[in-house]
C-alpha cells in the first residue's frame, strides 16, 4: 500500500483524457463511462445528477464529450437533465475538424418506451452533421416509433429489449468508434454486464445524503468486472478517477 501525494499542477484536466488511446476497443467500439457518484455512492439528488455536480466535474463533463463520437444516453436521465444537442468550445470544434472528425458528436437516446416530449431542443436544434439518434426494440410502440422517425435517426437494437452490445455494434457500423456513456445507472449497468465499458471515467463528489440509487445498477445474475485505476486527480475536494477494464475480466 502505497500513498497518494499531492503532485504537480495540471495545466489543462481534459489533457489527460485526449491522451488515450481509444483505438484499440475489446469489441466493435471503445465505450466509456462518465458518471458523478457522492461518497456514499449515491447517483443523484431529487432525481437529477445536477445537484451533485460540483463546479469542477461541470466544467469537465461537457469537455470530455470532445473524445466522442457519440454521446450514449438512457431515456430517463434525458428527461430528467433536460438534454440539449453537444455544444464544444471553438477550439475544440477546431481540433475534431483538424482530425476530421465532426465538429460536434451525435446524441444517442436509449429508449424502450419512446415516450419524449419531441419538442425538446435535444430533437429539434440537433445540427445536421449530428442528428440525435434513438435506439429502441423491435416491438416499440408503432405510433411513437413514427414520431421519433420524423426528429431523429432510429436504431432497431433487439427484439423485447434494447440488447447492449447489438446497439453498440449498429453505432460502430455508423462509424461511432468512440461511444461516451453518460449513464444513467440501469444503463451503465448494461453496458457493464455485456462486458462492453472499456474505460470509467468516475467524479467523486463530496456529499452524501442524495437518493438511494447508486451510480451503476447491475442486472440480476451478471457476473463481477474487475478494472484498474490508470490516473487520479483532485480540485478543491472533487476527485477524479478514470479505470480501464483489466485484461482478460470476466463479465
Amino acid at each position: 500500500m502505497r500513498n497518494l501525494e499531492l503532485g504537480a499542477d495540471v495545466p489543462d484536466p481534459l489533457a489527460p483524457y485526449l491522451a488515450v488511446d481509444r483505438s484499440q476497443p475489446r469489441h466493435e467500439c471503445w465505450v466509456t463511462g462518465h458518471m458523478v457518484a457522492g461518497l456514499d455512492g449515491t447517483s443523484a439528488v431529487g432525481g437529477r445528477v445536477g445537484p451533485l455536480s460540483t463546479r469542477p466535474d461541470q466544467k469537465l463533463f461537457v469537455r470530455l464529450r470532445q473524445i466522442a463520437d457519440v454521446v450514449l444516453v438512457g431515456a430517463e436521465t434525458v428527461r430528467r437533465e433536460g438534454y440539449h444537442p453537444v455544444a464544444l468550445s471553438a477550439e475544440a470544434r477546431a481540433q475534431r475538424r483538424e482530425a476530421g472528425r465532426p465538429e460536434t458528436p451525435s446524441i444517442a437516446i436509449v429508449s424502450r418506451s419512446l415516450e419524449f416530449d419531441w419538442s425538446l431542443p435535444v430533437f429539434t436544434e440537433a445540427p445536421e452533421h449530428a442528428p440525435t439518434l434513438i435506439i429502441t426494440n423491435a416491438v416499440a410502440d408503432p405510433g411513437r416509433l413514427a414520431d421519433a422517425e420524423r426528429v431523429a435517426d432510429v436504431i432497431v437494437a433487439g427484439e423485447d429489449e434494447v440488447d447492449p452490445a447489438i446497439a453498440l455494434r449498429l453505432l460502430a457500423q455508423r462509424g461511432h468508434r468512440v461511444v461516451l456513456c453518460e449513464g444513467g445507472p440501469t444503463w451503465l449497468g448494461e453496458i457493464v454486464a455485456a462486458d462492453r465499458l472499456d474505460e470509467l471515467c468516475v467524479t467523486v463528489s463530496p456529499m452524501m445524503g442524495g437518493d438511494r440509487f447508486p451510480l451503476s445498477v447491475t442486472p440480476e445474475g451478471a457476473g463481477i468486472t474487475a478494472f484498474e485505476l490508470k490516473h487520479a486527480m483532485l480540485e478543491d475536494s472533487t476527485l477524479f478517477l478514470r479505470y480501464e477494464s483489466e485484461p482478460g475480466s470476466e463479465p
